[in-house]
C-alpha cells in the first residue's frame, strides 16, 4: 500500500506498533487484504468509514488478520481509513481525550505527525563522574563504533583531557578490534611530538570491563573546519599552515618508523592553541627496525585516500609513501572542497584511484599544481618523497592572510567551547535546584547537534573514534518533559 508524504494513509500496512504486508487478489469479484502483524492483535474500522461499507467488510480473527470487501467498493479508500490498535486496546478516557481534542480529525491515525522544533527536552542532572579519584567528566565530545570521547579535568594538575571510554563487549564485536585498541596503546606510549594526540594516563575497570584512556584534549578537527565553511574547503593560506604542521607530524612518526595508514582531515585535529595533532593510530603499524625497507601487507584505511597500489588490489606496498599519497589527498580537499578521486560505490572508487586522470582545478597556483601532481603520482617510485615535499616552492612561501580565518564552529551554542566540566563540579559540590537555572531543548535542536557530529567525521572521537552510520540509533541524552505518555507504548 503507498501514501504520498502527508497523506492520511497507513503506509505499507505499517502500524504504529507492527509492521505488515498487503496482498491485492481478485477472486469473483472480491476484492481481498491480508495484514500480518508482530505486535497487533486488532484491525479495526476508522469513523470516516460511511455505514454502507461497513456492512460489506467482515473481520477474521485468526494468525493474518483479513479484511474482505464485496465488489464495487473502493479498497484503497477503506484500507486507508484502517486504524491498528495495539494489544487490549485504547484505554477508554484516551478515547473520549481523542473524542474532545479539537486537533483531533477522525480521518487522521492516532499516532499523528508531530514537528520536532515542538517536542521539548529538559536537559540531563549533571551527575559528576570521576575516574580513579583523579579524572571529571564533562560532556561528551563524540561517539562511535569503538566508545565514547568525554572531555575531563585532571583534578590533580587541574588540565583539561580528552577521555576515550572502550567498552570490552563493544570492542570484541568489531573486526580486529582488540588488535587495533592494543596497537594504538602501545604506539601512543612511546610517541611524544607537539603534532601528534598524547596519550597521559590509562585506567582499566574491571568491574565495567571498561578501559580510560586518558588523552590531550583538542577542541576541534579539520573536517568539522571544513563542513563549517559554504563551500567545504579553506583558505590557501590556512591550508598552507595546517599542512606544514601535517608534514612536520608525519616526519616524526616516519622518522619512528610508525606507518600511519589513515591520514585524513577527520584524524586531524587541533588544540585549543590551533597547533595540529594527527590521531587515530588504531590502522597504524610499527616497521621492523631489522626490516631492509617500509615494506608493508595490510591497510586498514579510509578508500577515498587509498593509493592505487592498495585499490589495485596489490600484496605489498611502500608504507611511507601511503601516508604521502594520503597528505596529497588530504591538501586537495583542504584547498578544493572535494576529492581528486570520487565514486559511487568502493568499487567504482578504486576503478578511478587506478585508471582515472586526477582533474586539476585551473583556478590553483602553478607551484600548487606541481606540488599535488607529485604527490598523487600513481606509481610509487615516482611519487615525492618527504623530503621533496618538504623543500618544494609551495610549501617553503610564506602566505599572507589574505582572507579571515575559518575559526572552530560552536557547539552547542557555545563559541568559546568553554570547559563542560565545571557545571558537574558545581552540582558535585553545591547541589542544584530543581527549579533553578532549568534549560530545555528542542528534538529539532539535537537532530541539528547530531547531523554536525555525523558531518564531522571524526571530530571529538579522538584516535580511533568514528562516527555512528545512520544505521545505528542515536542515544537520547535528554530528559523528556512534555509529551503525552501512552502507558502501553513500548520503545521501537
Amino acid at each position: 500500500m503507498s501514501k504520498e508524504k502527508g497523506s492520511d494513509d497507513i503506509t505499507d500496512g505499517q502500524g504504529a506498533y507492527g509492521s505488515g504486508e498487503r496482498e491485492d487478489k481478485k477472486k469473483g469479484g472480491l476484492a481481498s487484504f491480508t495484514i500480518s502483524y508482530d505486535d497487533l492483535d486488532a484491525v479495526v474500522l476508522g469513523v470516516p468509514v460511511r455505514e454502507e461499507m461497513k456492512e460489506n467488510v467482515s473481520l477474521h480473527e485468526n494468525e493474518h488478520e483479513s479484511v474482505t470487501l464485496t465488489d464495487g467498493v473502493d479498497s484503497e479508500k477503506c484500507i486507508s481509513h484502517l486504524f491498528f490498535l495495539p494489544k487490549g486496546g485504547y484505554p477508554a478516557d484516551m478515547m473520549m481525550d481523542f473524542a474532545t481534542d479539537d486537533d483531533f480529525h477522525p480521518a487522521l491515525p492516532f499516532f499523528q505527525r508531530v514537528d520536532s522544533a515542538d517536542i521539548i527536552y529538559e536537559q540531563k542532572k549533571k551527575r559528576c563522574k570521576i575516574i580513579a579519584g583523579r579524572y571529571a567528566m564533562g560532556d561528551l565530545l563524540g561517539e562511535g563504533s569503538y566508545g565514547k570521547v568525554k572531555e575531563c579535568l585532571d583534578c590533580e594538575t587541574l588540565c583539561r583531557r580528552a577521555v576515550k571510554i572502550l567498552k570490552k563487549k563493544k570492542i570484541r564485536r568489531i573486526p580486529n578490534g582488540e588488535q587495533n585498541v592494543q596497537r594504538e596503546i602501545r604506539l601512543l606510549k612511546r610517541l611524544s611530538h607537539p603534532n601528534v594526540i598524547g596519550l597521559f594516563d590509562l585506567q582499566y575497570d574491571d568491574t565495567k570491563k571498561k578501559t580510560y584512556m586518558i588523552m590531550e584534549y583538542c577542541v576541534g578537527g579539520l573536517q568539522e573546519l571544513i563542513e563549517s565553511t559554504e563551500k567545504k574547503k579553506l583558505p590557501v593560506w590556512q591550508a598552507h599552515g595546517y599542512f606544514c604542521q601535517l608534514l612536520r607530524g608525519i616526519e616524526y612518526l616516519h622518522g619512528q618508523g610508525v606507518v600511519h595508514k589513515d591520514i585524513k582531515p577527520g584524524n586531524l585535529l587541533l588544540s585549543t592553541e590551533g597547533v595540529l595533532k594527527i590521531s587515530d593510530f588504531g590502522v597504524a603499524e610499527l616497521i621492523d627496525p631489522l626490516a631492509p625497507d617500509d615494506t608493508l601487507t595490510m591497510s586498514q584505511g579510509t578508500p577515498a585516500f587509498q593509493p592505487p597500489e592498495i585499490a589495485s588490489g596489490q600484496d605489498t606496498f611502500s608504507g611511507f609513501k601511503v601516508d604521502i599519497w594520503a597528505c596529497g589527498v588530504t591538501l586537495y580537499n583542504l584547498i578544493t572542497g572535494i576529492y581528486p578521486f570520487e565514486g559511487d560505490n568502493i568499487y567504482r572508487l578504486y576503478e578511478n584511484i587506478v585508471s582515472r586522470e586526477m582533474l586539476m582545478p585551473t583556478d590553483l597556483e602553478p607551484s600548487l599544481q606541481n606540488l599535488l601532481q607529485g604527490m598523487l603520482e600513481k606509481e610509487p617510485s615516482k611519487r615525492f618523497t618527504l623530503y621533496q615535499i618538504q623543500r618544494h616552492d609551495w610549501v617553503k612561501k610564506h602566505f599572507p592572510m589574505t582572507s579571515e580565518c575559518v575559526p572552530i564552529p560552536a557547539m552547542n551554542g557555545d563559541t568559546c567551547r568553554s570547559m563542560t566540566v565545571i557545571p558537574y563540579l558545581h552540582n558535585l559540590h553545591f547541589g542544584s535546584d530543581d527549579d533553578e537555572d532549568v534549560e530545555y531543548v528542542t528534538e529539532h535542536d539535537l537532530e541539528v547537534m547530531r547531523g554536525r557530529r555525523k558531518g564531522s567525521g571524526d571530530f571529538g572521537n579522538h584516535s580511533g573514534i568514528h562516527s555512528k552510520s545512520s544505521k545505528e540509533k542515536h542515544k537520547k541524552d535528554k530528559a523528556m518533559i512534555r509529551k503525552r505518555n501512552l502507558s502501553f507504548c513500548k520503545p521501537s
